[in-house]
């Protein structure tokens, strides 16, 4: 079941948000009701030792999507929906997007809380999200309700904004923010696998969630969730997806939501997910709905599903990557739920081998900003490369070789020799 949305009527109003950001959701309380207009706010005081902040809402550049800052404060540019097609969430609601520069904080945090200065007409919603760094990589993106698996140094912050195809759009004037290290620490997760289906994307010349426009035989995925929605140009959040025979594999980076949803990050448990928490985890909600006539067999937008999809592949990861001929079940590792070194791939895509020479077969791709978790290295072929000439390849995860002279950095830790 859909949680139920606070609906704020279209006056000048102070929405105070708790944000608790990360690997696990605690408990609802309820909605949160809504001020009569001209009531007093009462604003959350942030306690000694904690650190605030206003997130800069004045700069709106090749990040960002869908937004315009304006007199008022900070607004939908366009507010009618894509129209990319009837399974496509972005034919249903209108939305953009602001992603504010990563902050260093002055003492590490465990969660995040955020204060929105909006006027948020009916049917129109404004949400602050934020990430934090740890040495595995990002956090997903939270909204209210969790806290950091870990403490964190480093936090960023966008703000998602909604309206009903061609309606109201809200205002945002200003966002406070407070970290703090008052909240429970829980344990890592370590990676997840599932199996779900998996359709082309298609849609060359057209902007993805995080702006960018797809290119012809693109490599990328989309997941119907925005908490692993990768900013622009970078590889923040990448999956892993194999054939499920394990012939062919793809490391792609995710750049859009879809398909159907955008709130359903069904790898993670029900403590976390935010809609649909009775359903096993791994199990997308459109896979439920067309299977077993889940929610009325309907998306969260009422829409009547029409296949079981929970991932959507670019035409390049689609046709060259895992080189498929329609769609298909795959098997896909949501690679910022592990933990490990990982590489980005700084030019590609890359190809993946058997073993450490480029006379070994090709299993499959890494797209270019991707984050592939390196197991070890090894000594090989000299590969020269944009970065440097070396003998070093680097055994992945799934236990097969990208030579290291096309890895721009490494992070998560130092990488064993094999």
């Amino acid at each position: 079941m859909t949680r139920p949305r606070c609906r704020i009527p279209s006056v000048a109003l102070i929405a105070t948000l708790a944000l608790l950001l990360t690997a696990a959701l605690l408990p609802a309380t309820g909605n949160v009701p809504a001020a009569p207009a001209g009531a007093p706010i009462a604003l959350v005081a942030a306690a000694p030792g904690d650190e605030r902040w206003s997130a800069d809402l004045t700069i709106v550049d090749r990040d960002d999507v869908n937004v315009r800052r304006t007199a008022a404060g900070l607004r939908l540019r366009e507010a009618r929906s894509t129209g990319r097609g009837a399974r496509s969430p972005h034919s249903a609601v209108a939305e953009g997007m602001l992603l504010t520069a990563p902050r260093t904080l002055a003492r590490p945090a465990t969660r995040v809380r955020a204060e929105i200065n909006a006027a948020i007409p009916a049917g129109a919603t404004v949400e602050a999200q934020v990430r934090g760094w740890r040495a595995a990589g990002w956090t997903e993106w939270r909204a209210a309700g969790a806290v950091f698996d870990r403490p964190v140094l480093r936090v960023q912050t966008r703000v998602v904004l909604t309206a009903p195809n061609g309606g109201a759009t809200a205002t945002v004037r200003g966002v406070r923010l407070t970290a703090d290290a008052n909240a429970a620490v829980s344990a890592a997760t370590p990676g997840r696998t599932y199996r779900v289906y998996a359709t082309r994307i298609g849609l060359v010349g057209e902007l993805t969630a995080n702006g960018r426009t797809v290119q012809t035989r693109d490599h990328f995925a989309a997941l119907p969730s925005r908490r692993g929605l990768s900013p622009l140009n970078t590889g923040d959040y990448t999956v892993r997806v194999c054939t499920t025979s394990g012939s062919r594999c793809e490391y792609a980076p995710v750049w859009d939501v879809g398909p159907w949803n955008t709130r359903d990050d069904y790898w993670n448990p029900s403590s976390v997910r935010e809609n649909w928490k009775n359903l096993p985890q791994g199990r997308p909600e459109a896979q439920a709905a067309y299977q077993t006539g889940y929610n009325g067999g309907r998306d969260q937008f009422g829409r009547t599903v029409l296949n079981p999809a929970g991932i959507d592949l670019a035409d390049g990861t689609f046709w060259d990557g895992l080189r498929l001929t329609t769609n298909a079940w795959v098997d896909v590792a949501y690679l910022w739920t592990g933990g490990g070194p990982r590489g980005v791939v700084g030019d590609g895509p890359l190809n993946i081998r058997t073993g450490a020479s480029t006379s070994y077969a090709v299993r499959g791709l890494a797209a270019q900003l991707a984050h592939v978790p390196i197991q070890c290295y090894v000594t090989g072929q000299s590969v020269a490369g944009p970065y440097r000439t070396t003998t070093r390849w680097n055994r992945l995860a799934s236990g097969q070789y990208v030579s290291h002279a096309y890895i721009s950095s490494v992070y998560g830790g130092s990488v064993p020799a094999c």
